[in-house]
């Protein structure tokens, strides 16, 4: 079972840059994909269904700003869009697709970077998305939570983190809620176990040449309960084309 979580900064501007060609390749079973930044009649039919996969989407209120979607070969059960609250619902940030004992999720957490206001919104999220991470974990369902966390956890997921201690994605506050996430909640972070000394990084700042010079940030991840996380084989990130200020980030699970 191979899973892809993509921020594509656009699915249109993606699509245009050969995203669906990189699917047609990597062969995934199902694909996460975060910042959509369009809505439902803003998408072709191959965006909203590429290679004729089966597709859920939430999308943001506002045109061109966040969203999310999940691909799936299969079929999925059921479809959650949304966590029930009227702000963050309006950003288009969670969509859930169940498949038998298995829960793939798309998410999309907020950025704090663009203003104070932004971080008070990024924590207001934080701070009521713990107890669903908490109970989700109580399901006794296989779940993945894929997405954009906008969170680097520790100094070897972010090559300047000497730099960025007070920014937001590094903030302290940010790194212990994920610690807490996964240290007292149980989530296992995929890429981390995987791969304890290789940074991984998934987004790089169009400033510079961050992306040339592999200034980078692992703030993608793949967040198992911990039934699936044992069944985690190999990880990789797809930089051969560059589709998004992030790169793709593909897990292949022995799950049945």
């Amino acid at each position: 079972m191979r899973i892809i979580s993509a921020n594509v900064n656009g699915i249109r501007s993606a699509t245009s840059k050969g995203f669906i060609d990189y699917l047609a390749l990597a062969q995934a079973d199902i694909v996460c994909v975060q910042e959509l930044k369009a809505q439902e009649a803003d998408m072709t039919e191959e965006m909203k269904h590429p290679l004729g996969m089966h597709g859920a989407w939430h999308t943001a209120l506002k045109r061109g700003y966040s969203g999310v979607a999940i691909y799936s070969k299969q079929q999925p059960d059921a479809i959650q869009i949304g966590l029930g609250w009227e702000d963050f619902d309006q950003e288009g940030r969670y969509v859930r697709a169940d498949f038998g004992q298995l829960t793939v999720i798309s998410l999309y957490m907020p950025s704090g970077s663009s203003s104070e206001e932004r971080q008070q919104a990024k924590f207001c999220f934080m701070d009521k998305f713990l107890p669903i991470l908490r109970d989700l974990q109580t399901s006794q369902r296989d779940i993945l939570i894929c997405g954009d966390w906008n969170i680097a956890h520790q100094n070897i997921d972010i090559k300047n983190w000497r730099g960025n201690l007070k920014n937001s994605g590094f903030l302290p506050e940010e790194r212990q809620w994920l610690s807490q996430v996964i240290n007292e909640l149980g989530w296992v972070d995929i890429w981390r176990t995987l791969y304890p000394e290789i940074p991984g990084y998934t987004w790089w700042s169009n400033r510079g040449q961050a992306y040339a010079k592999d200034v980078g940030w692992r703030i993608d991840y793949h967040l198992a309960t911990p039934n699936l996380a044992t069944c985690a084989q190999q990880a990789s990130i797809y930089k051969d084309v560059k589709f998004s200020d992030h790169a793709p980030l593909i897990v292949d699970y022995a799950y049945p």
